[in-house]
């Protein structure tokens, strides 16, 4: 188990973390989610012992380890951008950490060909890194880390850099692996459906600050802060500015949206009420779902889905529609809210009135 206690990091005048207590457990996979610069990396250092923390301590099964050198402990780290040793071929850049630990051949062998079977690296092994494309040389990385059977294993972007259809398959069997395995796995991401996919916990990063802490689909689905719902949507969480009064919400005169069921409780005042662009659409999600005029100010036609952002009661919003929708800029519409999965928050971004569980 790998205990932050108050762990901060302060450099000069600028907080890179402020002070975070998190709890990881062993043979867990724990996701640090948030856009770039939100701390991630920053954390990671500081859980493997590469930077030292300016307050708090981090225990590692009991045992104080805070000023315990990196290189004295039992940590594997893959950087977004491979490293790997130029002048060994992948089967021996693999092997390295299990020949520094004296393992012996037919060990090494063994983990070595089932760590590159995994990664893809097979019909590699006999060549080096600088002969490799730059995906084959991320995988090499992650191959080497995930033989070292280290008790703590940090992934920061691990499957930015490789093509769509690897990070798909990779996404799908690092779960298994890292059930197997019994060390903790961190894993930081920028991608909300990649924190998801992957499951286990996740922990919602922003300006150095771990706002939500939980199993995966919680946080998302029940956001404790405006950050976190931020964090966790991707297009950007569509937002207004609105007043509850009595059974409507309300913008100045004019009655914008009933209010659902599950926001009964908040009390009559301000509130930001948040959405998902999914539960935004061109068509009624439901029965007596409210419509509200609209301008459509762009589409964006991505594949089979279309991002069309559109103006509505002073906010500008964002919904995702699968199919292709080129609409024109400037054309007056309407647009269907799904109130089902309508999130709420007070005047300090703080959840309340109860969140609908929202659907992925």
């Amino acid at each position: 188990m790998l205990e932050l206690k108050n762990i901060a990091k302060v450099v000069g005048a600028e907080t890179h973390i402020h002070p975070t207590s998190l709890t990881l457990e062993r043979g867990s996979l724990n996701v640090l989610l948030g856009p770039t610069l939100s701390g991630k990396t920053s954390l990671m250092r500081l859980m493997a012992g590469l930077d030292k923390p300016t307050a708090g301590t981090l225990h590692m099964d009991g045992k104080d380890v805070t000023g315990v050198r990196v290189q004295d402990r039992s940590v594997a780290m893959v950087y977004q951008q491979f490293i790997n040793y130029p002048a060994m071929t992948v089967y021996e850049n693999i092997a390295s950490p299990m020949r520094i630990a004296g393992k012996d051949k037919a060990t090494v062998d063994r983990e070595v060909r089932k760590a590159a079977e995994l990664m893809k690296l097979t019909p590699y092994l006999d060549r080096t890194p600088l002969n490799l494309s730059g995906g084959q040389q991320q995988r090499t990385a992650i191959a080497r880390a995930i033989v070292k059977n280290a008790g703590l294993i940090l992934l920061d972007e691990p499957l930015a850099n490789l093509d769509y259809k690897l990070r798909e398959e990779l996404r799908e069997e690092l779960p298994k692996l890292f059930a197997a395995s019994g060390s903790i796995f961190v894993y930081a991401t920028t991608e909300p459906a990649e924190a998801l996919m992957l499951g286990g916990k996740t922990a919602t990063m922003s300006l150095g600050r771990v706002s939500q802490f939980g199993p995966t689909i919680d946080v998302y689905r029940r956001p404790v802060d405006l950050v976190s719902a931020r964090t966790f949507a991707d297009p950007p969480l569509n937002t207004i500015a609105l007043t509850k009064s009595g059974s409507t919400l309300r913008r100045g005169e004019a009655t914008v949206l009933p209010l659902p069921a599950h926001l009964a409780g908040i009390a009559d005042g301000p509130v930001t009420i948040a959405f998902q662009p999914h539960h935004l659409a061109l068509r009624p999600a439901f029965d007596g779902a409210p419509a509200l005029p609209a301008r459509v100010i762009v589409s964006e036609i991505a594949g089979s889905e279309s991002f069309i952002h559109v103006e509505s009661e002073g906010a500008r919003w964002v919904m995702l529609e699968h199919g292709i929708h080129d609409l024109d800029p400037d054309l007056q519409t309407q647009v269907f809210v799904d109130t089902r999965h309508l999130m709420a928050f007070d005047a300090n971004g703080l959840a309340t009135g109860g969140h609908a569980a929202r659907a992925a």
